[in-house]
């Protein structure tokens, strides 16, 4: 009976966040947070290997609830700035209304297009994103136009990607295999730097330009 509740609590936020509910942000964000994140996702694990330094510029992409963003914010300091990247306009919302509230002087919160992440031309140092790369579109166009356009010149980007290990990304398909992730931003332009075996449900590759 315990695993037909926990299967009910995490496919009904899942399918009113697919079908677009509108006002639905608490929904939503336990959708994409689930039970106990914390224990399995490492987060300030993630955060230290990032190697992360004071004032830099970050974009969350995919920020969802904020779950990464305001440990991002910490990580760089007042001098430094987080954009929360998402393309949900509940999301976008909840996360204004957090960082107000909270009165976060360097979170700033966009609202993004499938293929754009409007971001600040050549700003960014690090391009952080967690279980959103599955669904990007045309992946390898998508992160060229980033490294174009939106990375600094010493600018890296972080994927934390569900591999397939949990029942949950094996059912709904929310997952990408790692050589998948390397061949597609390999073709972007980028060349794999680190590959770290912290999360057991995900893969966590950081990429640099190539050149």
């Amino acid at each position: 009976m315990r695993s037909r509740v926990l299967l009910v609590a995490w496919v009904a936020p899942l399918l009113l966040a697919s079908a677009g509910c509108t006002g639905c942000a608490g929904w939503k964000r336990f959708a994409y947070e689930g039970f106990n994140r914390d224990a399995w996702q490492r987060p300030d694990e993630v955060i230290a290997l990032l190697g992360l330094r004071e004032g830099e510029q970050v974009a969350d992409l995919g920020a969802g609830g904020g779950y990464f963003t305001f440990r991002l914010a910490d990580a760089v300091g007042d001098a430094g700035r987080v954009y929360a990247v998402d393309i949900d306009d509940d999301m976008v919302a909840y996360l204004k209304q957090r960082v107000a509230r909270e009165r976060v002087a360097n979170v700033e919160v966009v609202r993004g297009e499938p293929g754009d992440p409007m971001l600040p031309d050549g700003r960014i140092d690090l391009l952080f994103t967690s279980n959103t790369y599955h669904h990007i579109q045309d992946r390898s166009a998508y992160f060229r136009r980033v490294l174009e356009r939106d990375l600094s010149p010493d600018g890296r980007v972080a994927i934390l990607e569900l591999n397939g290990h949990s029942w949950f990304s094996r059912s709904f398909g929310h997952m990408t295999p790692k050589q998948t992730i390397v061949d597609e931003m390999t073709a972007a332009g980028y060349r794999q730097v680190e590959d770290f075996e912290l999360v057991d449900r995900q893969d966590f590759l950081v990429f640099a330009p190539a050149d």
